[in-house]
C-alpha cells in the first residue's frame, strides 16, 4: 500500500523530479537559469544582448560610459548630440541631457533585440526629489514614445528613498511601471511592495561587501548576507501575495545566483553569464513561490516614519544606499565629461 504523502511533501518530491528533468533536458546552467527564472543582461553593449539572449536589459550611466568608449556606438553619441531633447535646463550640467538621450538610443537598440523590457534610469542625482523624479521619468518615456516604443516595454529606474518610493506610487497609479533600484533593506523593499512598484532590484553583492569589509572574513554562497536578504525579501512577497517582480542584481560570484536559483527575476553581467554558459553541472532550483517560511507581517499603508524607522534601524542599508546614490551620481558625471570630450572629437 502506498502511503499517500503530505501536499507540502508531495509539493517538494514533484519540485525535485522537475528539477532532475530540467537538469537532464539544459545543457548549460544559464539554460536551466532560465528556465526557472527571467535572465536580464547587465550590459549596455546590444552585441552582448544579441550573445545571451536575455528576456529584458537595463541601463544606466556607467553600462552607458562603457559603452561609448568603444568607436562603434560613436553613432549613437552623434544621434545624442543631434536631438532636440538633448538641451539641459542646467547650466552647471550641459551635457545632462545628452546622458539621457543617449540611455534612451541605447535602451531602444536593445529593445530591437530583447522581447521583453528595459529597465531605464532617473538621474541620481534627483534621488531624493519625489516630483523631479516624476518628471524626468515622464522625460524619458516621451523620448521613447519619439522611438515608437510604448511605455508598456519600459521600466523606469529609481533609486529607493522615500522621495524614489512616493515617486513609484504616484507613476504606477499612472500604469508606469517602476523597477525600483539601490534596495538593501527589509524596509526598502516593504514600502516599494506597498505602493505597488512593478518591480524591485535587491542589490545582492554590495550587501555582501559591507558584510565582509564590517566583519572581515568571507561568506560562502549558502550563508551569504546578500543571499539572505533576497531570500526573505521573496518569501515576504509571495506569502503576503505582493505582485511585486523581485529580481536579484548586484553579484559579485556565480554562487550566489546558483543560490537564487528559481527567483522571478535576475540580472546579470556579462562575466557570470559567461560561466554560467560554460558549466554543465545540475542547477537546482531554490526558490518557489509557495515555499513558505516566511514569518514577517504584511506592512500596509506605511508612512516616512515608518520607513525611515524600518530602513533607519538597519546600518549597511543606511550607508550603502547613500554610497550607492553617490557612486551612480558620479557615474553620471562621469559620463557627462565623457560625453564634452567626445563631442569635441566628432
Amino acid at each position: 500500500v502506498r502511503v499517500r504523502l503530505a501536499p507540502a511533501r508531495a509539493y517538494v518530491d514533484e519540485k525535485q523530479q522537475g528539477e532532475a528533468v530540467n537538469s537532464n533536458v539544459a545543457t548549460t546552467q544559464l539554460e536551466a537559469l532560465k528556465s526557472m527564472s527571467v535572465v536580464v543582461a547587465d550590459t549596455g553593449k546590444p552585441e552582448l544582448v544579441k550573445k545571451f539572449k536575455p528576456q529584458d536589459c537595463t541601463t544606466n550611466p556607467s553600462l552607458c560610459y562603457q559603452a561609448v568608449q568603444d568607436p562603434e556606438y560613436h553613432g549613437f553619441l552623434q544621434q545624442a548630440l543631434n536631438s532636440k531633447a538633448a538641451k539641459s535646463t542646467d547650466p552647471a550640467r550641459p551635457y545632462a541631457g545628452v546622458a539621457d538621450v543617449l540611455s534612451v538610443i541605447i535602451g531602444a537598440e536593445m529593445l530591437k533585440i530583447v522581447p521583453g523590457r528595459v529597465s531605464t534610469e532617473v538621474d541620481a542625482h534627483l534621488s531624493h526629489d519625489a516630483k523631479a523624479c516624476y518628471d524626468k521619468a515622464m522625460h524619458l518615456l516621451d523620448m521613447y514614445a519619439a522611438r515608437g516604443i510604448e511605455p508598456s516595454r519600459v521600466y523606469i529606474k529609481l533609486a529607493s528613498t522615500w522621495a524614489g518610493v512616493e515617486a513609484c506610487k504616484r507613476l504606477q497609479h499612472e500604469g508606469v511601471d517602476c523597477n525600483m533600484t539601490l534596495l538593501f533593506s527589509f524596509g526598502q523593499a516593504a514600502a516599494c511592495a506597498d505602493v505597488g512598484a512593478a518591480l524591485i532590484s535587491p542589490f545582492v553583492g554590495r550587501i555582501l561587501d559591507w558584510h565582509k569589509a564590517k566583519y572581515n572574513r568571507d561568506y560562502a554562497p549558502h550563508e551569504d548576507p546578500g543571499v539572505a536578504s533576497v531570500q526573505r525579501i521573496y518569501k515576504y512577497y509571495k506569502a503576503h501575495d505582493y505582485k511585486t517582480i523581485v529580481m536579484a542584481a548586484s553579484f559579485r560570484n556565480a554562487g550566489e545566483i546558483r543560490e537564487l536559483a528559481g527567483c522571478d527575476n535576475i540580472t546579470i553581467s556579462p562575466a557570470l553569464l559567461d560561466e554560467l554558459q560554460a558549466s554543465i553541472e545540475p542547477l537546482p532550483r531554490k526558490l518557489w513561490p509557495t515555499m513558505g517560511g516566511n514569518s514577517d507581517e504584511r506592512v500596509s499603508g506605511m508612512s516616512q516614519a515608518t520607513f525611515d524607522s524600518l530602513h533607519g534601524s538597519d546600518e549597511m542599508a543606511v550607508e550603502k544606499l547613500k554610497h550607492g546614490i553617490d557612486s551612480f551620481s558620479a557615474d553620471q558625471k562621469k559620463l557627462e565629461e565623457q560625453l564634452a570630450k567626445l563631442a569635441s572629437t566628432l
